[in-house]
Formats: C-alpha cells, structure tokens, sequence
C-alpha cells in the first residue's frame, strides 16, 4: 500500500490545494493531508480551523485523512510510517524551493522521496498571501477559495 503526506501550512485552503489534493488521492492508496506548525508563519487561523476546512473540502476523498504535525516533517514521517511527500508545484521558483527542501529532507532521513505534481494550470498563480491581500482590500475571491473558507476569510478581516 502506497501512502503519501501532503504537508503544508493551508492558511487558507485554496482551489490549488484541493487540486492537488484530489489528484494525489487518485496517485496514493492513502493520502494524509498533514497542517504543519511553521514557527517563521504568522497563520491567521488557528491549527483546528486549518484542518476544518480542510476536512470540509476533502469529505468525497475516501483515501485521504486530514492530521496535524508539529515539529520536523521527517519526524512526522516515521511516526505515519511512509516516506513518501506529494508537494505541488506552480512555477519555476516553486520547483527550486521544493528541490531544495526535498533534498534537505533525504539528507535529514536518507529514505524520504519527494513526489511533485504541476498545479493545474488554472490556479498556478494562486497562493495563499496572494488571496489574504484580495480579501483584505474588499476583492473578490470566490473563484479561489471554497465558499467557507471565504466566509471565515471575511470575517477574520471584517474583526481584525
């Protein structure tokens, strides 16, 4: 059985998430989607509503389970017993940063492969900061997020 960990900070989710989140499910017999704390990220949602919404968009993906992971990913690895990371891949400077983290990590734990998958091509210029700074200034961004992250978005920025 082949299982792989899709980690990530998903601060928001996004469409670009999702996809490669289902497209991951249809390559795995399981896929854990794993929210990773990142003590140089400043998330705007706690751990808890990282992974509601994640479980919120994932619910028709019966191979994929939704977990959280504080500390080293290869640490987090061994303790799910797999060795095998998805990461999506947008752009070029994407691939460079995830080349350098993939290889950092087989040096960290000499068994771990990294599997990248290209975003589809429709939400390869998403990310998350990118629709924090849409949101903040009143845009549009149902065409990026799920309709309740986009809630939970405008009302984090509607308090704040």
């Amino acid at each position: 059985m082949k299982k792989a960990v899709y980690p990530g900070t998903f601060d928001p989710v996004t469409y670009g998430h999702i996809d490669v989140i289902k497209r991951g499910s249809k390559i795995f017999d399981e896929l854990i989607v794993a929210v990773g704390h990142n003590p140089f990220k400043n998330p705007i949602f706690s751990v808890q509503e990282r992974m509601d919404m994640l479980s919120n968009n994932t619910k028709e993906m019966q191979n994929t389970r939704i977990d959280y992971f504080d500390g080293m990913l290869t640490d987090y690895m061994k303790e799910v017993e797999t060795n095998i990371i998805l990461r999506g891949v947008r752009t070029v400077s994407d691939f460079e940063h995830e080349f350098q983290r993939a290889l950092t990590n087989r040096v960290l734990s000499a068994d771990m492969e990294t599997v990248f998958i290209m975003t589809s091509q429709e939400y390869s210029f998403l990310n998350s900061s990118l629709i924090k700074e849409v949101v903040s200034l009143g845009g549009d961004i149902s065409k990026f997020v799920p309709s309740d992250v986009e809630k939970l978005l405008r009302q984090n920025f509607i308090s704040s």
